[in-house]
């Protein structure tokens, strides 16, 4: 088999693997939800399971009622994963796995967009009666993904321009 071929099919499990991983967790809330009639879980002090559904972008943010507007934002979100893509296609470092974990948590969102028209968040961060925005896993990948390319950039690009 072709290096190419074995780098893409590669490629193309880890954003598999973080997708199933996205769906598994959020249709064993949708489900669990059903079950106990919208009730909030309490797990530790400072996680809870709360299942809201959000019709905005990122954490909540920017919840939009005019379906126009929502579409909108899910079309600059496809043109996004497209454009990471491409840039995976011209990655040939590490940021190639950070773009992955990015592009696998985003598909996630969108499919909960597309099929849904909100996507399911439920993770409940607080400390005492400060609660963090209601998130997912993909979320969290998406985040990784984020804040792994930051770190690159900051500590590492600089060290292989020299």
């Amino acid at each position: 088999m072709e290096k190419k071929h074995k780098i893409f099919l590669l490629n193309l499990f880890v954003v598999t693997i973080i997708f199933l991983i996205d769906r598994v967790s959020k249709i064993y809330v949708i489900n669990l939800y059903e079950d106990i009639s919208n009730q909030q879980i309490f797990l530790t002090s400072f996680l809870n399971i709360y299942l809201i559904w959000n019709e905005g972008i990122a954490f909540g943010l920017f919840s939009f009622e005019n379906k126009e507007i929502y579409n909108l934002i899910t079309l600059i979100i496809i043109i996004i994963n497209l454009v990471i893509i491409y840039i995976l296609f011209r990655l040939k470092d590490v940021r190639r796995i950070f773009f992955l974990i990015i592009l696998g948590g985003s598909l996630g969102n969108l499919f909960d967009r597309l099929f849904y028209n909100a996507v399911p968040d439920f993770i409940d961060f607080h400390l005492g009666d400060l609660h963090w925005f209601i998130f997912n896993s993909a979320d969290i990948f998406i985040s990784i993904g984020v804040i792994c390319l930051i770190l690159d950039e900051i500590f590492f690009k600089n060290k292989t321009n020299d």
